[in-house]
Order: C-alpha cells, then structure tokens, then sequence
C-alpha cells in the first residue's frame, strides 16, 4: 500500500500503541495521513512524529470524530456567533458500557488505556474551546467490572483543567459500567456556560440544547439517524467519519491545514499524560513542564 503511488492518503485505525510508527511510515512514503484518536499513546514518539511530518511536508489530520457530529458541529457555530457571551467554562464527559469492547484481545492488554483511547474525547472537546490547558488534577479508578473483565488499567475518571486564562474545565469518563436512559443523559456532552447564555451538545442522541437572550430551545437532528449510524447500530458512527474524510480532502485540495493537525494532536496527548501522571502522583501537573521534559518546548504553537 506505501509502495502504490495511486494513494494518496492513508488511514491509521490501529491498535492506538501502533499509531506513532505506523504514522511515520507513511509519513516517509509521501502520504497524507489522517489518524484516529489517541494520536498517540504517550509522548514518547512524539518529537519523532513531529519530525516526519514537517519534514515530508504531507498533512497530518487527527481524527477526533466527535467534532464532526452534528449537534456538535451546531454548537460550535453557535458559539462563534457569540451569542452566549464570554465563556464562563466547559464540562465534558464521556460516559459508556463498553464491556463489549474488551472482548478485542487487545484491549485487555497493557498497552490499552481507556485514559487514551476514551477520555481523548471528552479531552478534545474542552481543548477545542480552551486550547490553552496549562495544568491538570484529577482522580482514576479501576471498576469491579473492569476488574471482572480483566482490564489492565482504570476504566474511570474525573479531571479538573486550568486554562492560562484562569477558565476552569471538567473532564469525566466512566467505560465499563451501565448507563442511564439516553432520554436522561447522553453517553457523551459538551456544554458550554457563558455570560449571556449555555449549550449543551450531545451523542448519540443527535440532540442539541440551549439558552440565551431570553429564548430556550432543544434541537434534533434525529433525521440524519440514518447517516451517521448507517451500520453497526449505535456502536458505529460512520457518519462522522465520512465528514471529516471529505473535510480532510478539502483541506488538501485547497491547501489549507486541517484541524486537529500533528501539533495540536500532540498537545492532547501531553493532556492526558499529565491527566495520568495527576493520578499517579495525587498533584497537579503542568502540561508545558511535560512537553518540555519530552523535547517539545518550542517546537509547537499550541502550549
């Protein structure tokens, strides 16, 4: 496939602890690469990642998939329009039973994190309205089920993020448990609170919420049920991917950068390591002092 100079674009939907070198190869191939989240699995490759990309000059496009569906993708045009106000702060959770998912073998393994593999999305979408994260506290568990389903690593997390600007941020995740009737609460959500107004963006419920200058009103996109989970039931959202495969082709063909690019997808990486170090240590963590202590000081616009 590297070898075929018919390809223009490769995609990496491997095992996340694969995604560094398999990104490199490509890289060096001459590809364009979109890849799925985690970017990567921890810091380690990333100065490396780093390098291959700018120095093949392809483009480099992080799969945070959640940014592409639509009550998303409503609310974030929502904002920009500024109606809700200076932004007070953001809460993000990601919250589902995927006992499922462990019956993949490799899921069990060491080298599976939910921190990376769940809470990546949740993690992104606060850094999508607070790109500027320095610092992070927070708590991990470990459930009987995950226990019981012998998971190697926490299936259960709560988070508080400080911007440089002084914005506080909340991020959660739980992945091996029940959930409560999506009629009550989303799997995942994104809210927004500002001066003049809220919103709150969910999935899979294809629903959006919000309030400001004096109106209130509840969304639904519930006719485009059929595209976004076209198969698989809820447990496949290949809407999702087709939109940010043609926003991707978009991108280079006109040349410009697409977002999340190789540096603010590393920059989410240096988020959940920190997220984990907080945990393992029982203090904050900084995520420019990580970044540095990984070679990447200065070598990316995002801090």
């Amino acid at each position: 496939m590297l070898a075929d100079k018919k390809v223009d674009v490769v995609g990496i939907y491997t095992p996340d602890h694969l995604h560094a070198g398999h990104v490199i190869r490509c890289l060096k191939a001459g590809k364009h690469v979109i890849c799925t989240k985690p970017f990567l699995d921890n810091l380690s490759q990333a100065k490396a990642v780093l390098a291959a990309a700018r120095k093949s000059g392809q483009r480099v496009f992080v799969g945070q998939s959640t940014r592409f569906f639509a009550p998303f993708i409503r609310q974030r045009r929502h904002f920009e329009t500024g109606v809700f106000g200076e932004l007070s702060t953001v809460e993000a959770y990601y919250h589902a039973d995927h006992r499922w998912f462990l019956k993949k073998g490799w899921a069990k393994l060491d080298s599976f994190k939910w921190l990376f593999g769940g809470v990546s999305h949740p993690g992104d979408l606060v850094r999508w309205y607070l790109p500027d994260i320095a610092e992070v506290m927070g708590y991990v568990h470990l459930s009987k089920n995950g226990r019981d389903h012998g998971l190697a690593h926490p299936d259960t997390f709560h988070f508080v993020l400080k911007a440089e600007s002084g914005l506080i941020a909340r991020v959660s995740g739980c992945y091996s448990s029940p959930v409560v009737p999506c009629e009550r609460d989303s799997n995942m959500s994104c809210i927004l609170r500002g001066a003049n107004g809220a919103s709150q963006a969910d999935y899979y419920d294809l629903r959006y919420s919000w309030k400001a200058g004096g109106t209130s009103a509840v969304e639904t996109f519930e006719d485009q049920d059929d595209y976004y989970f076209r198969f698989g039931g809820h447990s496949h959202h290949a809407g999702e991917y087709q939109n940010y495969i043609e926003y991707f082709a978009r991108c280079i063909a006109s040349g410009k950068a697409p977002k999340p690019d190789v540096a603010e997808g590393i920059v989410t990486v240096a988020l959940l390591q920190a997220m984990e170090e907080s945990a393992n240590t029982g203090k904050p963590v900084k995520i420019r002092s990580l970044l540095a202590r990984h070679g990447l000081a200065g070598l990316l616009k995002a801090k």
